[in-house]
């Protein structure tokens, strides 16, 4: 990351995955002595960030942001060398002083006041990013001066506003501050919470306040209405929202929203899948001389990838994609086909042939005996690559969780000013285990009465829910609330058999009744190293360990330990989207689970506490 303030200067590192789940466009990132904000795009270098292709998750951005996105990029990034002072250096992410007000970490001090203000003074360390910070000359001189830390407190509202906490206005209690007067935090106590915090002003007109005052209903009662400044873009805008007072490093301060997809085989031989995916740079060779065409494929962008085949093997993957082309031009899809992400990867997933690709390799396994009854395939996915981006932000409350078809409203903040004609993506490599239930057993399931009813209970949920949000019901299927819940119980269990976290197993899940049905669920995990990951997962699929695993986890989900509070749990009653489920039993990290623990019940998998509700297993 680079701030800048007088040029570019490295004050930090963060992984090409963090800028997209944690620490993105708008997000506050909490460094050793710094606290910064990530500017908007318009902000970013892009010489040094890549381009990547995925024209299906391009698709669908467009789709949420606009036809003016053109590219999807990687986070800017030059290799590193062994030079502190080479042009590597100044190659990163751009990012700003936020909160502005600093606060000397001195007890007997505590000074309050912008950086602005001249009372502290930046030291750069070039050689140890981690270590620049902002020093106040309260005490000695040189490194033993005090740190001048992040003031604890900001405010932001609903609609995606930030901004520095109102110290001024709110110890002067909307009063106008004498120029000269300086403020101070003072904690009078030992537990650190905002009770025990005062904001206290030099002059001698007002009195300390405690921070307490600035929380809950009475904070927005008495802090001012919301400016709506958008730091990360240095815009403000007319917005009606109440602003509320949060921590420095809440995690409601930020929340992405983010589109994902995995990379799919376009073709059986690796060679021809290259030139597929990057066939927009490669067709206008086909129309160029042979020996020119040559000489011009080591100068193309996508030539590190292809550059192993050869010239003379790519030149002639690139005349038999454009024959076939030619033979058989490709129909126009329309919106919705294009926009229909899991379509193509239930087909990927299902297909009756192995794949062996850089990034798309499957293998199809034997069904364990004792789920053969529901169970019809089981398919090893080696190698994956799932790809990923960042299309805005929420503040206060989190995106809702909807499925990537039906999130068609726009995130409260943008990542640019103008609308944005790319967007920053990420890529991550890992493996899986695909499971695909049996059309005809899932069939005969949906049309039992004692599983119409308990969708009568949880629909009418549903929708409680929606409306009190102001959402258009959109009720996912009984067929997604099963297939989610068996993911979410067979995702606890691999955690205690292959060694990874659990939430480090994420989920997809396949589920949609009429002419193309689908019913599956993909467990996977990923990481960004370019080899993914090892094998661990996979190894949990072959018949004979995924056997007495999935037992397990339908024998756990019988009961709760917090039973008969969760098995009896009426949605109804408070308009949630989960009937037996809770932390103890089904409940997933947020990295894990695509609908953010909704759409969660036991009892719909297996009998519980209650009795038989509709169990789809016995």
């Amino acid at each position: 990351m680079t701030a800048p303030a007088n040029g570019p200067l490295r004050v930090g590192e963060l992984r090409p995955s963090q800028l997209l789940h944690t620490y993105g466009v708008g997000a506050v990132t909490d460094l050793p002595n710094l606290s910064t904000m990530v500017l908007g795009l318009d902000h970013w270098e892009l010489q040094q960030a890549a381009p990547l292709t995925e024209d299906r998750l391009l698709a669908a951005v467009r789709r949420r942001l606009g036809p003016q996105v053109t590219t999807l990029r990687t986070p800017p990034y030059l290799q590193e060398t062994s030079d502190p002072f080479g042009d590597w250096t100044r190659v990163g992410v751009p990012v700003a002083l936020f909160p502005r007000w600093l606060r000397c970490s001195r007890e007997q001090c505590g000074i309050l006041s912008p950086a602005s203000s001249g009372l502290f003074e930046l030291e750069e360390h070039i050689l140890r990013p981690e270590n620049t910070r902002y020093a106040h000359n309260c005490y000695s001189t040189g490194r033993r001066r005090p740190t001048a830390v992040p003031a604890r407190f900001l405010v932001a509202c609903p609609a995606g506003h930030m901004d520095d906490f109102p110290w001024q206005y709110f110890v002067h209690r909307g009063a106008d501050a004498p120029a000269e007067c300086t403020l101070s935090l003072v904690e009078r106590g030992t537990t650190g919470e905002a009770a025990n915090l005062f904001v206290t002003c030099s002059c001698n007109d007002v009195k300390a306040r405690s921070m307490a005052e600035a929380m809950g209903t009475r904070g927005e009662q008495e802090l001012p209405a919301c400016r709506g400044h958008h730091p990360h873009l240095g815009t403000f805008e007319t917005c009606d929202e109440k602003v509320r007072t949060i921590a420095l490093g809440a995690t409601n301060s930020w929340f992405a929203s983010q589109l994902r997809v995995f990379s799919l085989p376009r073709a059986e031989e690796p060679l021809a899948q290259a030139v597929r995916e990057h066939w927009h740079s490669l067709e206008l060779l086909a129309a160029v001389p042979p020996e020119a065409a040559k000489m011009l494929l080591p100068t193309l962008a996508c030539w590190p990838e292809l550059e192993q085949y050869g010239v003379e093997q790519v030149w002639n993957a690139v005349r038999a994609e454009a024959t076939a082309k030619t033979a058989a031009p490709a129909q126009q899809a329309s919106d919705d086909e294009e926009f229909d992400l899991a379509t193509p990867e239930w087909q990927a997933f299902t297909a009756l042939n192995r794949y062996s690709l850089p990034d798309f390799t499957t293998e199809p396994e034997p069904v364990p005996a004792s789920a053969s009854a529901w169970l019809e395939r089981v398919v090893l996915v080696h190698r994956l690559r799932e790809v990923s981006a960042l299309t805005g932000f929420t503040r206060i409350d989190p995106p809702e969780w909807l499925s990537p078809e039906d999130e068609l409203i726009e995130p409260a903040a943008p990542l640019s000013k103008e609308q944005p004609t790319w967007v920053p993506c990420a890529e991550l490599r890992g493996e899986g285990v695909f499971l695909a239930f049996r059309e005809d057993r899932l069939a005969e399931w949906e049309k039992r009465t004692d599983v119409a009813a308990r969708e009568r209970t949880l629909r009418a949920a549903h929708h409680t829910w929606c409306l009190a949000r102001g959402i258009e019901p959109r009720w996912p299927g009984i067929r997604y609330v099963l297939l989610h819940t068996f993911a979410h119980a067979l995702i606890r269990q691999f955690a205690l058999e292959c060694g990874y976290g659990a939430s480090g197993i994420a989920e997809r899940v396949y589920a949609r009744s009429g002419k193309r049905p689908m019913a599956g669920v993909l467990l996977y995990t990923a990481a960004p190293d370019s080899e993914g990951t090892l094998g661990g997962l996979v190894s949990l699929g072959h018949h004979n360990r995924l056997d007495p695993v999935i037992g397990q986890a339908l024998e756990e989900a019988r009961l709760c330990s917090s039973d008969p509070m969760c098995a009896e749990h009426d949605p109804r009653v408070h308009g949630h989207l989960h009937g037996a489920a809770c932390h103890a039993c089904l409940f997933a990290a947020e990295t894990s689970c695509e609908r953010g623990n909704h759409y969660l019940d036991r009892a719909l998998l297996v009998e519980t506490l209650p009795g038989d509700l509709g169990a789809f297993l016995p």
